[in-house]
């Protein structure tokens, strides 16, 4: 053995220092990763060769190792770190030689990356890395940024610390629009860190909420680190869960834990939210916080301009908090009563089938131990008598189409629960109701007579809605019912929107905010997937950017206006109308319905085609590419590379050794404090995309294999990173701002204003540690998709 070392030792080494070495070469990271591959594998083949890398491995033929599985121990089970006295036999590294080694790692090569980079089953989630760039990196281009700071510290300013304050929420916003780090930092550096020096603020202060506000990309949805873990996390969730339950004696997954083995991108994300916030709250709190203890290095800084008229607190709790509160719960309580609801009377023309036992119960001794162990034996017994009582009543009802009879008696059941208001209905002049509320709160001396005829519209369409609209009115009879009520509700809500136009505030956040609500929304609510969420936001973010362009240049942007109107047309044609106008019998208002929703797409298109040559013109559009282009290139590049590092470790065994190392462990919450630690360490020297992609397929399938939520692992590594790109001395948003901040401002400053913020990173790992369902809340109310 070389240096007394195994082979397996000796060659995760080799690795290793090579990948390190080429980071460190200062040659393009994406491009070092496949090379350290190659050079490693090269010198481990190489000292294999020549008889220098022996493995001391099991020997599996020996009586011992026998009566360890004759006792009932797994394979999977049976290591040199739990048994080192079993015998040993030694071999090569490559006991085929590093030939075969090869020739199966290009295989290998080749079929994993037609699986994840080319036309794998993820593929299409990483699509939505690209277009999430694209939409970060439109907005941080197109100044909306620099607009949100100016008017959050208009805002906040007044407040101690309320740059500070107002800096963590820009940063937020950013974040749920970025999701990159870099990206985040680079630019609070540049926009924010001279107006806080230049207003008395500490640079310790102004330097540590700064790099600190940018790492919330990291966790914010929708963040790329989330994206990216999401498309590893699902299989090696899946992966571990079944090798855990074959250890188990189940025969797979579904069967040990009595649900699927799931884990989507989409899930993380609803995941993601609430600790996201979390953080961002602690960040706020220690900024206003520090600015009443040392109120010389935080001075509240009034700015010039305002927000729109001057309203009163009576007027402001009145309209801001009082109405849109009752407004919303007057629905809620609604919702519960049954005056509110669904008004479908689909009846399938086949029946459901019918419940079946929480568990499986047919299984062997083994796996129902295993499953009593997990579940309890009260959960088991309950699922024992479910079934009994399913087998007594005949077996589980089969899915069957049903007669003409059980088609008259499933319909009668629907219409009976009907509820007078639909959910739709409801949703649509909430909103608009809320709308109405803001707009009287932001310029109370106005005339409300607009405003109140607007209110009365809404009534007017709830009223209607119960006398004239039935659970057998069609979609486009519906349409055209409200279509009065509606007209006069939306008479009061242009007027509105003119006013609440003047208020800086709602101006300038307003159109990001609605971008964003519409992405996460759309993602978190379980309406559709990342990709297309993805791809709204990026077409958003181009027509978004493209009306403050225009609007800069003294130009109309009612082209845009136009076109966005066009998107909710589409949507709301969508909605109540059924455009397959290929069936057989197309109704003529369905006809009229497609026709109109066909123009609207069209001129949504060329809304957005504008768009980009508004942007193009202005010399704008270019760098946006330009830059997503480099990101997403960068992404896709070290996805390769990683994939190449981690077959050759694979190759020797280095990944099964590792993975045997933990699981030698007895307690898993020692595991995974152990990993947590080591990505903390490995945050200082690789980026979040060389973690995820070389780092977490190695150690994925031990600590996803587990009895842990899936949803917390993934959300406290995300969260670690975090910590970990913050932490001095080595910590990359702290290069990040090095790079944009003035001379004045020291490494020194940089490194002692981020340590609280490091400390409170920390504080929120262990409170998620200790308070798991911050993690698993929303998940569990919102639809998983």
């Amino acid at each position: 053995m070389l240096f007394g070392l195994d082979g397996v030792e000796v060659g995760l080494i080799v690795v290793f220092l090579c990948l390190f070495g080429g980071i460190m070469t200062g040659f393009p990271v994406a491009f070092a990763i496949g090379g350290a591959g190659v050079i490693s594998f090269g010198i481990i083949a190489a000292l294999d060769n020549a008889g220098l890398l022996i493995h001391a491995a099991i020997d599996t033929g020996s009586a011992d190792y026998a009566s360890l599985l004759a006792e009932g121990i797994t394979r999977e089970s049976i290591s040199i770190f739990r048994y080192p006295d079993l015998p040993r036999v030694e071999e090569h590294l490559f006991p085929g030689g590093w030939e075969q080694a090869l020739d199966r790692n290009l295989g290998f090569i080749v079929n994993r990356m037609n699986e994840r980079v080319i036309a794998g089953q993820s593929i299409e989630t990483l699509l939505a890395v690209l277009m999430f760039v694209m939409m970060g990196i439109t907005l941080e281009r197109s100044k909306i940024a620099n607009d949100l700071l100016t008017t959050m510290a208009r805002v906040f300013g007044p407040l101690p610390g309320g740059l500070a304050v107002s800096i963590v929420i820009v940063g937020a916003f950013l974040a749920a629009s970025t999701g990159i780090v870099g990206a985040t930092v680079v630019t609070m550096g540049l926009l924010a860190l001279p107006t806080m020096l230049r207003n008395n603020y500490s640079p310790e202060l102004a330097t540590g909420v700064i790099a600190a506000s940018g790492t919330l990309g990291q966790i914010i949805p929708p963040s790329i680190v989330i994206v990216l873990l999401g498309t590893l996390a699902g299989d090696l969730y899946s992966i571990g869960q079944e090798s855990r339950a074959i250890a188990a004696g189940c025969r797979d997954a579904l069967t040990y834990l009595g649900q699927p083995a799931v884990l989507s991108v989409g899930t993380l994300f609803q995941a993601a939210l609430l600790p996201g916030v979390f953080l961002a709250f602690l960040y706020g709190a220690y900024a206003f916080g520090y600015a009443l203890l040392n109120p010389s290095k935080a001075p509240a800084v009034i700015s010039e301009g305002g927000t729109g008229e001057v309203v009163t607190r009576n007027e402001a709790l009145t309209w801001f908090l009082g109405v849109p509160v009752a407004l919303i719960l007057a629905i809620v309580l609604a919702g519960q009563a049954g005056l509110v609801g669904s008004q479908s009377v689909f009846i399938s023309s086949y029946s459901e089938a019918g419940d079946t036992a929480d568990l499986r119960t047919t299984v062997s001794d083994t796996c129902r131990a295993a499953m009593i162990d997990l579940h309890g034996q009260e959960a088991w017994d309950a699922a024992v008598a479910q079934q009994a009582a399913i087998d007594a009543s005949g077996g589980a009802e089969q899915s069957h189409a049903r007669s003409d009879e059980e088609m008259a008696t499933a319909r009668s059941d629907a219409l009976s629960n009907i509820a007078p208001i639909g959910t739709g209905v409801a949703v649509l002049f909430l909103l608009l109701s809320l709308v109405l509320a803001t707009a009287r709160g932001i310029m109370p001396s106005a005339d409300p007579r607009p405003l109140i005829i607007g209110g009365l519209g809404v009534v007017a369409a709830f009223v209607t809605d119960i006398v004239a609209i039935g659970p057998n009115t069609t979609p486009g009879t519906t349409f055209l019912i409200l279509a009065i009520p509606f007209a006069v509700t939306m008479y009061g809500v242009v007027e509105g929107m003119k006013r609440l136009a003047t208020n800086d505030l709602l101006r300038v956040v307003f159109p990001p905010l609605v971008l964003i609500v519409a992405v996460l929304g759309s993602i978190l609510g379980g309406i559709t997937n990342p990709t297309p969420a993805a791809a709204l936001g990026a077409g958003g973010a181009i027509m978004l950017a493209a009306y403050r362009k225009l609007t800069e240049d003294n130009k109309s942007g009612k082209v845009i206006l136009w076109a966005s109107l066009s998107i909710v047309v589409m949507i709301l044609f969508g909605i109540n109308f059924d455009l397959r106008v290929t069936r057989s019998d197309v109704a003529v208002q369905d006809w009229i319905a497609y026709l109109i929703t066909l123009a609207a797409y069209h001129f949504a298109l060329f809304g957005l085609l504008y768009g980009c040559w508004v942007l193009l013109k202005g010399k704008v559009l270019t760098p946006i590419v330009r830059e997503t282009a480099k990101v997403t290139s960068m992404v896709f590049t070290i996805l390769i590379g990683s994939q190449l590092l981690n077959l050759v470790v694979i190759s020797f065994g280095g990944e099964h050794y590792i993975q045997a190392f933990l699981r030698s462990f007895d307690e898993e919450w020692v595991v995974f404090l152990l990993v947590m630690g080591i990505l903390f360490l490995l945050g200082f020297v690789l980026d979040f995309l060389e973690i995820i992609y070389i780092v977490i397929p190695i150690v994925g399938p031990v600590i996803y294999g587990g009895t842990m939520d899936p949803k917390w692992v993934t959300i406290m590594i995300a969260v670690n990173l975090q910590t970990s790109f913050l932490t001095p001395p080595f910590g990359f948003a702290l290069f990040y701002l090095r790079g944009v901040a003035p001379a004045s401002v020291t490494t020194g400053h940089i490194y002692r204003g981020v340590i609280p913020f490091v400390l409170i990173q920390v504080l929120g790992l262990a409170i998620l540690w200790w308070f798991p369902d911050i993690v698993t809340i929303v998940p569990d109310l919102l639809p998983n998709n």
